[in-house]
């Protein structure tokens, strides 16, 4: 396994973020890997995901926004998240030009990630995972956060916990249901933050991913 760390130029007006791309000695496809509005791409679970997606054969490139480079509380809006993720897409193409390429993130930086495949469906992106979609604000249930999926041409895996209280279970199902690419799989037990009691949901979350991946490949 590889490990690089540096620096991503996002644009001039906007400066650069830490970046890290993790590979395994033989990587099947690279994902670009967007951590969640709470934390950066060093938190516990970012860090831990990356490592087990390495093993599973899959390469990563995760990367701060800018917000949290910079450790300011509040997200980033979406057309300098945009812009993050249009940055860290194409430095996956020049680390790995070979490599199927996928988006991925935890809860907002999905969201993002998502926002930004709709706007630009010639991506060179080969689908997306999310792991945790924020599809609507704890304890105020909508599917407005949803509408841009329905302009996504690839595929879409979505690994959502039961006892998610930004996504209700029958909420994330009907949309889901009506997307056509879209995969869901319950992950019973776990809330937004993946922690389901003593169960080890980092293991289902891996296994799942690459078993979908592997049917992209």
């Amino acid at each position: 396994m590889s490990t690089q760390s540096f620096k991503l130029e996002i644009s001039p007006a906007i400066g650069t973020v830490t970046a890290k791309y993790i590979a395994p000695a033989k990587p099947e496809c690279i994902f670009t890997l967007a951590h969640g509005a709470g934390a950066g791409m060093d938190h516990i679970f970012m860090e831990t995901l990356a490592d087990a997606l390495a093993k599973a054969g899959i390469a990563t490139l995760r990367f701060n926004f800018p917000f949290a480079e910079n450790k300011k509380g509040r997200p980033d809006s979406p057309a300098v998240a945009h812009a993050t993720i249009e940055a860290a897409i194409n430095k996956a193409r020049e680390l790995a030009p070979k490599l199927p390429l996928f988006a991925a993130g935890k809860s907002f930086g999905g969201r993002m990630s998502s926002q930004y495949l709709a706007a630009h469906p010639d991506s060179p992106v080969n689908g997306i995972v999310f792991y945790g979609f924020p599809l609507h604000p704890a304890g105020k249930p909508s599917i407005e956060r949803a509408d841009h999926l329905k302009q996504i041409k690839v595929p879409m895996l979505f690994l959502q916990g039961s006892k998610d209280t930004l996504a209700t279970w029958d909420l994330i199902e009907d949309v889901c249901g009506s997307l056509k690419k879209a995969t869901l799989v319950k992950l019973e037990g776990a809330d937004h933050s993946f922690k389901a009691g003593k169960k080890d949901v980092m293991s289902l979350l891996v296994d799942e991913t690459r078993k979908w991946v592997e049917k992209k490949l």
